[in-house]
């Protein structure tokens, strides 16, 4: 059923899985806030329901954000002190450069600090293409949680029509 209330919180998921991509506000956690939206503004078993579900959706996709990339960078190599500094240097990035900044930041700070570690080009660019394989996994995994809370909202959204 077309509500204000359920366009509102459509839009909302539509801000929220661009925000994924586009670095520019904390986009999944935009989505499961228009779910908490959705489900006070019905105040029904349903609502807090599907709330409940999205809200398991998000903490799997939370952990899952932390723990996959980081084994794959782990496992090539990658110290967790570099992630780290890369971490803190893609947080500077993201002022300095709006959007683009966070994950220019992120991987070049990666290739200058594998770079001083291991003295060659090849190894420090190794690295790096396993941190953007990581940043890429990090941002599939967010955009496949969005999309499981959108579509279990809109099965609800569909269903609990009267």
């Amino acid at each position: 059923m077309i509500t204000a209330t359920n366009v509102l919180v459509l839009l909302a998921m539509v801000v929220g899985t661009v925000g994924i991509v586009v670095p520019v506000l904390p986009g999944l956690i935009v989505v499961w806030g228009a779910t908490l939206v959705w489900a006070f503004a019905r105040q029904d078993g349903p609502g807090w329901l599907v709330f409940g579900v999205a809200t398991v959706l998000y903490a799997v996709g939370l952990v899952a954000k932390y723990v996959l990339p980081g084994r794959r960078m782990k496992s090539a190599g990658v110290d967790g002190a570099v992630v780290a500094v890369a971490l803190a240097v893609a947080v500077l990035g993201f002022f300095v450069v709006p959007v683009v900044g966070a994950p220019l930041g992120f991987v070049l700070a990666v290739y200058v600090l594998e770079l001083a570690k291991h003295r060659e080009h090849r190894a420090a660019w190794r690295a790096t293409g396993q941190a953007i394989r990581a940043v890429g996994l990090n941002i599939g995994i967010e955009l496949a949680t969005a999309f499981a809370i959108i579509a279990t909202w809109g099965v609800a959204v569909y269903v609990a029509s009267p």
